[in-house]
């Protein structure tokens, strides 16, 4: 399971279901219609990425006035309209909004009833006289604090200097980190938050592309095993569900895989990259011929939410975890359940499967593992751990260790042949998301406060941590001190040694900004202290 947003983040906004007596305004009766269906597309904000808006913004009566390209709507015409046609055209593959369910004709009245009134605007809401701009503008003001155990030089260091370095950049709060996932290489990590996906080169640590043009929230993140594809998902709460795939050599937008008409919460590749699976909040599981791009099978045995899919190591079936508290093992071929595993009394958020096949694991709001057998669906043992909810389990590749992400704020590792706990990596923040390296070495770790974190899993080390926003608005921080940052975070960032004590941004990033050794930590070797000959010049 992926931590999904809140519909609040998304402005999911309920609206009424008959057209008002009077004309309707777009204050108090369309701006809601479009929110709710329309503006996670057709924004401001995504009119850069024409793959995803069209080049129309439907978030501003200025804007809907203006339309795309040319208007969409004609004040006092609704029936020559084009977004009027657009919203009943018969074809659902033109028909607005995408890849889900037509709106209800009550909605379309009320906007053909205002189109044909002239657009009137209404009376603005108080709680929308702040300019757009100020949002954005007050969520990147609070501080985001990476600390490090360096300190400055005896030789270099002045009266007070003596706490450990620390990186402040005003860029927060972040959005949660809901989704991390590895290349097959191990080359790239993807990062998902609200509204975009960073793209981590970890041999040369720097970020390679953040991705904006998605649906929302990305709930969750998979490469092809190949590492040809990177697949992000989501959507937009009783809405619609989104699937998006990318090429990774060039980062192209290459699809959309519409059907689901709530978000999907996960994907995943089956082994030979030819089938993916999806689980959804609309209760089904969906499984794609990435050939056709068509859904194959379609999966309706959950009485609620899908949270978590996973496919068995010969791809000819998955498993399921679910809101109705159950888990299910489904025959890809024939769609219908094989197994239920069952026997907890709280929602299931997790499931991961052995890579041999041999068991299952399941984890959820009961935060305790439980290990399944993959031929009988009997338990095999329940390993409690975290002390609250399970949000992701994951696999090594060779099956030797398993992986969980914990509402307590820890990673735990397990033995997989002797079913115990191996150890308990602290992480500081609620962990959603988690991701094992393909060499074993190290994992990621994604939390409520925008962070990546990355563990060596031998021993539990911190290695180093990551946050990327932009693309050259990013910065990765090794506990010893090293550092690799864009070049807008170097000119924002500044560097303390503790609470008060700023120094000399300029010349501290000169000191810590060594890529190489951030590469060799987030490959998992040691590195060396941040010592004197880091600072060479003297302190300004």
């Amino acid at each position: 399971m992926r931590f999904v947003f809140p519909a609040a983040i998304l402005c999911a906004l309920t609206f009424a279901s008959v057209a008002p007596a009077a004309d309707p305004t777009y204050w108090q009766d369309v701006r809601p219609i479009f929110r709710k269906n329309c503006t996670v597309c057709h924004s401001q904000k995504n009119l850069a990425e024409p793959d995803v808006s069209a080049g129309l913004a439907l978030d501003s009566l200025e804007a809907i006035r203006k339309g795309g390209k040319r208007p969409v709507i004609v004040p006092g015409k609704s029936s020559e309209s084009k977004l009027i046609a657009a919203l009943r055209d018969p074809k659902p593959s033109q028909r607005m909004p995408l890849d889900a369910a037509p709106l209800p004709d009550a909605t379309v009245a009320i906007l053909k009833q205002w189109i044909d009134a002239g657009l009137p605007e209404g009376t603005k809401p108080a709680d929308t006289n702040l300019p757009a701009s100020t949002a954005d503008s007050a969520r990147r003001k609070s501080d985001v604090i990476i600390a490090t155990k360096a300190t400055l030089p005896k030789a270099v260091a002045k009266p007070g200097q003596t706490a450990p370095l620390e990186v402040v950049l005003p860029v927060g709060p972040l959005s949660p980190v809901a989704a991390v996932a590895f290349s097959g290489d191990g080359r790239l990590l993807a990062a998902s938050s609200y509204g975009r996906v960073a793209v981590w080169d970890l041999k040369a640590a720097k970020v390679a592309k953040v991705l904006t043009n998605v649906l929302g929230a990305v709930n969750d993140l998979k490469f092809s095993p190949d590492s040809s594809l990177l697949v992000a998902s989501g959507g937009q709460p009783s809405a619609r569900g989104d699937i998006r795939l990318f090429t990774t050599a060039d980062w192209k937008h290459i699809a959309t895989l519409g059907g689901h008409t709530d978000v999907v919460g996960s994907v995943a590749f089956s082994p030979d990259g030819r089938w993916l699976a999806s689980a959804s909040f609309d209760k089904t599981v969906r499984v794609w011929n990435l050939s056709t791009r068509e859904s194959v099978m379609t999966f309706a045995g959950h009485s609620d939410f899908v949270h978590a899919v996973a496919f068995g190591p010969k791809g000819d079936w998955l498993v399921t975890a679910s809101k109705d508290k159950t888990a299910r093992l489904i025959d890809v071929k024939s769609g219908q359940s094989r197994l239920t595993f069952s026997g907890t009394e709280q929602e299931v958020l997790a499931v991961a499967v052995k890579p041999d096949g041999s068991a299952v694991v399941t984890a959820g709001q009961d935060p305790a593992l439980s290990w399944w057998n993959t031929q009988t669906g009997e338990r095999i043992k329940r390993t409690p751990g975290h002390d609250i909810a399970v949000h992701e389990i994951a696999f090594s590749t060779n099956g030797e260790f398993a992986a969980s992400a914990g509402a307590d704020k820890s990673v735990r590792l397990w033995n997989a042949k002797t079913i115990d706990s191996l150890r308990t990596i602290p992480v500081g923040s609620v962990v959603y998301s988690v991701a094992v390296s393909p060499d074993g070495r190290a994992i990621a770790a994604g939390s409520f406060d925008g962070l990546v974190r990355f563990f060596e899993t031998s021993s539990g080390r911190h290695l180093a941590t990551l946050v990327g926003f932009g693309d050259e608005e990013w910065t990765a921080v090794t506990p010893e001190g090293f550092a690799a940052t864009g070049s807008t975070w170097t000119k924002l960032g500044r560097w303390r040694a503790g609470p008060g004590n700023d120094l000399n941004a300029e010349w501290v990033w000169k000191a810590v900004g060594q890529p190489l050794q951030v590469a060799k930590a987030l490959a998992g070797e040691k590195v060396g202290e941040l010592g004197e000959p880091a600072f060479s010049a003297p302190q300004p």
